[in-house]
């Protein structure tokens, strides 16, 4: 089991330390997000090249160098979208109150974004199309699918909107959350997402699975367990940014109202 422990504590690590460092480079003026963006850019192409140069073996090393050019791409598309550079061709609050007109205009709020995402998640099947370490695709497709989820469950309603994490230039982006203590999404969600997890541990115990492929099994499983529990603090009275007072200490308090149910 002690071989598992070191790929757990290493996702964990990568995911907290890569997310605050997000949210330090989104806090600083302005005047630096386009020289941000721009490293960001070259590390996400860098880890283009990482993912399709170890895709061809999967081993140890291999299995964690693929998890995290994954995350490097996925920091690039975290990135733009925090420092509005890419958001959607609708950059103002939300003027409906429900029904489709409210959907319309929250997918209009991060379309370019969400088409960036498709974009990169292309890019990552393609340099590793049916090749034996899957890794990176898996972890990209992990955050894709609950950070998908939990934007979802944000529209439909949740007790903690995480409102701390929104820069000034995205303050409109509060209007298309709604605030309410439960939706009938999230449990869904949180039960299909837990399965899917129950599925990987089995697959990552299994005698006949390769180290590498416990390995890797194990970071994505890590990181979608980290998600699923993302998603119960979406609800539950506990609150997620103190995991990054680091990373927000420089932020000025600012008050975002969502939607009442």
């Amino acid at each position: 089991m002690f071989e598992l422990i070191v790929p757990v504590l290493f996702a964990i690590f990568v995911w907290w330390f890569s997310t605050g460092v997000v949210l330090l480079l989104n806090g600083l003026s302005r005047t630096t997000f386009r020289w941000s963006v721009l490293i960001s850019s070259l590390f996400a192409v860098t880890a283009l090249y990482g993912l399709s140069h170890t895709a061809a073996t999967l081993n140890v090393v291999n299995a964690y160098c693929a998890f995290t050019c994954a995350l490097l791409v996925w920091g690039w598309h975290e990135l733009t979208f925090l420092t509005g550079w890419l958001t959607g061709p609708r950059q103002q609050a939300c003027t409906a109150a429900s029904g489709w007109p409210r959907f319309s205009q929250a997918v209009a709020a991060i379309l370019w974004h969400e088409l960036g995402i498709l974009a990169g998640g292309l890019a990552i099947a393609a340099v590793t199309w049916n090749a034996p370490n899957q890794v990176g695709l898996w972890t990209f497709g992990v955050l894709w699918v609950m950070r998908t989820s939990a934007k979802l469950n944000l529209f439909f309603g949740v007790r903690n909107l995480s409102e701390e994490f929104l820069p000034p230039h995205l303050i409109y982006m509060g209007s298309y959350f709604k605030r309410r203590t439960m939706n009938a999404f999230l449990p869904i969600c949180i039960v299909l997402s837990t399965l899917v997890l129950a599925w990987i541990g089995q697959r990552t115990l299994n005698v006949e699975t390769t180290a590498a492929e416990k390995v890797g099994l194990t970071l994505v499983g890590s990181m979608l367990a980290m998600a699923i529990l993302e998603h119960f603090l979406l609800v539950l009275p506990l609150s997620s940014t103190a995991l990054w007072r680091w990373a927000m200490r420089n932020r000025t308090p600012l008050v975002v109202t969502g939607a009442a149910d």
